[in-house]
């Protein structure tokens, strides 16, 4: 069984009260992958700054 079976079945069993806490959990995990990202791209622009600007970008 993969993974996102496994998920899946999980999740079916749930009671409808926890199936929205999993989504809410969800949600807040792709927020936090996002804020992440966004840093690391702000991390790599502000160590590249210069040659950025040498570039025109």
């Amino acid at each position: 069984m993969s993974l996102a079976e496994k998920l899946l079945k999980d999740f079916e069993t749930l009671p409808h009260t926890a199936k929205l806490q999993v989504i809410d959990f969800v949600e807040f995990l792709k927020q936090k992958n996002q804020k992440n990202l966004e840093n690391l791209m702000d991390d790599v622009i502000d160590e590249n700054i210069e040659a950025l600007k040498e570039l025109g970008i």
